[in-house]
């Protein structure tokens, strides 16, 4: 043959060398943009290594979470083999600029003995690490073996590089696939509103959410301005937090609040964040906004129920300190003042108590039954053989703000009672009737049983008291029938109920 055939006969076998690399390596392309899942990315490219390199046997490693370059897939390696040479590499998971290895006789590596051995056993003699990297860092490598010693030519050298480089593309699309996946997720199934808008603030993406939130559906709005969900008299806080973040400022928990479809207010927590592209540039707005109407209700109710508290508790001191300063003077000995001030006191927290119970929705603005309060205060002169007194007519609600003086007058009328009427015989008994005429509450208050009653010129804690409570109550009548005092209590309900 001559020289010319010969020259000829090279061209053409190198040209059909690159032929049938470059259709491998299309075919390898093709099979990675089809691939659904690792399991198809890994098919492809050992394929394509031992087709390409001219070996049965080929295999990929990864970094696992711990760090260690596990087998992931391979050709023609006993689990043995594989069992004894997982972990091993080298290079390091950090090691971003790893340089492939290419062993043409194992028997003179450097490696130890033990590895050696270990890979000849497997009838490997030549084998080369080519490591596959990420657009960030290295994720792993792939090895191809040959069961002799093997020369690796310039040409394997860069086809064995180029597989490297898509089976690394092919594994951060897939990893980048899955992250966008559960981030849509996240995103869809959120219970806040997420919203992105172009630099125009025209809606181009729109979540369960914001749906859910504004009454609006991802058709209706998405191309729309967002200035459609703000009040008009905010139309310019919107322009105000997109400058400022171009400005480079942030915005969090920023609360406002913004228009339902169907034309409500809706108060929101709200997060505006800059969208860039790779060269940094604002291409858009991500919005996440929060429904923030049970929090504030919350906070009202705390705000309310603290300026409740504060009245009350000012009330309760100005009346128990009225209740010392006013038993002191008719008291013989100290002993008596505290047994006088105690009871009074105790009335006063019965009564107190009862102000606690609060009507089904919560409200501080609540009322206690008449019946209720007249049991309350009288229940420690009751006992199971004789009750001493009865309760009939209607139950009508007192207004809180009037359960405090009537629980004190209806406290100081039991304590009378006791000490100078109907309560300090064995058979005395009180009648009570309540009833409801004109707006008015009246309790009319019958002692039987007891002595005749006494007047007295000398004004006391008793009398001091019942005349507060008239012109707190609405009025109060006493009768000094023979058979026993005769009160009734006038309580205009409709002044707290308007």
């Amino acid at each position: 043959m001559s020289d010319v055939a010969f020259g000829r006969g090279q061209r053409e076998q190198a040209d059909g060398g690159i032929a049938r690399e470059q259709t491998i390596l299309f075919r390898l392309t093709d099979r990675l943009y089809r691939a659904r899942g690792l399991g198809e990315v890994y098919d492809a490219a050992l394929d394509a290594i031992c087709d390409a390199l001219g070996s049965s046997r080929a295999a990929i490693l990864r970094f696992d979470n711990q760090g260690v370059m596990s087998f992931v897939g391979w050709r023609s390696l006993s689990q043995e083999y594989r069992k004894a040479v997982n972990g091993h590499t080298p290079w390091t998971s950090d090691q971003c600029d790893a340089e492939p290895i290419f062993v043409e006789d194992i028997r003179f590596s450097g490696e130890s003995q033990q590895l050696i051995d270990t890979i000849l056993g497997e009838e490997i003699e030549a084998l080369a690490f080519i490591p596959v990297t990420s657009s960030r860092e290295l994720i792993g490598k792939f090895m191809v073996y040959y069961p002799a010693p093997h020369r690796f030519t310039d040409r394997e050298r860069e086809i064995a590089l180029t597989i490297a480089r898509q089976l690394g593309f092919a594994i951060e699309r897939d990893r980048s696939e899955a992250i966008a996946t559960r981030l849509s997720a996240l995103v869809e199934f959120s219970n806040d509103a997420i919203i992105a808008t172009d630099p125009d603030g025209i809606v181009t993406d729109w979540n369960g959410g914001a749906e859910r939130l504004y009454g609006y559906g991802r058709d209706e709005i998405v191309g729309r301005p967002l200035s459609l969900l703000i009040p008009p008299d905010r139309q310019s806080e919107d322009r105000e937090i997109l400058a400022r973040i171009r400005g480079g400022e942030q915005f969090e928990h920023f609360e406002t609040v913004r228009l339902r479809k169907d034309g409500s207010i809706v108060p929101i927590s709200l997060t505006v964040s800059p969208i860039a592209d790779a060269s940094g540039a604002i291409v858009g707005f991500s919005k996440i906004a929060r429904d923030i109407s049970e929090r504030l209700h919350a906070q009202e109710q705390r705000e309310l129920l603290l300026r409740e508290m504060d009245h009350r508790v000012k009330n309760l001191l100005a009346i128990a300190s009225s209740i010392v300063k006013s038993s002191a003077p008719a008291a013989e000995t100290p002993a008596a003042l505290a047994s006088t001030v105690s009871d009074r006191l105790r009335a006063l927290a019965r009564a107190h108590a009862l102000t606690m119970l609060t009507s089904k929705g919560g409200s501080a603005q609540a009322s206690t039954g008449l019946h209720a309060l007249i049991n309350a205060i009288l229940a420690p002169y009751a006992t199971d053989e004789h009750p001493r007194f009865t309760i009939s007519g209607i139950d009508i609600p007192v207004p809180w703000e009037m359960i405090t003086p009537l629980a004190l007058l209806l406290h100081e009328f039991a304590t009378n009672a006791a000490k100078h009427g109907s309560l300090s015989t064995a058979t005395g008994s009180i009648e009570i009737v309540c009833a409801n005429r004109g707006g008015k509450g009246f309790v009319q208050w019958r002692e039987l049983g007891g002595p005749p009653p006494t007047t007295t010129e000398e004004e006391g804690f008793g009398s001091r008291l019942v005349r507060a409570a008239a012109s707190e109550l609405g009025g109060v009548a006493r009768n000094w029938d023979p058979a026993g005092i005769v009160l009734e209590i006038t309580i205009d309900i409709e002044r707290f109920s308007a």
